[in-house]
């Protein structure tokens, strides 16, 4: 079952991220910035926007989040593991 709406967060290190996905367009704002912004480099994007891709719902989900502590690398890996444990919960089934 498939929920609409789900809150998770997600810690690396020091860095720790807290994420709201509902379904949407796939626009994703890191600290009320987009995510291209927040992260310059293109590898963080593509960090953030891995369980997305995995689960096959990339571009399905508005993602809201807000990162704090750490450095950028800590902060992606952080929200990348926000992201995963936020879609787990919606669908059991991407859990594999």
């Amino acid at each position: 079952m498939a929920v609409a709406a789900q809150y998770a967060t997600g810690k690396r290190k020091y860095a720790i991220a807290r994420a709201w996905l509902s379904s949407g367009s796939g626009e994703m704002t890191v600290n009320s910035k987009p995510l291209d912004q927040y992260f310059p480099r293109p590898s963080l994007g593509t960090t953030v926007q891995f369980p997305l891709e995995v689960a096959g719902v990339l571009g399905k989900y508005n993602v809201q989040a807000t990162v704090s502590g750490g450095g950028t690398t800590g902060q992606a890996g952080a929200l990348r593991h926000a992201i995963a444990r936020a879609l787990v919960t919606m669908n059991p089934v991407t859990r594999e």
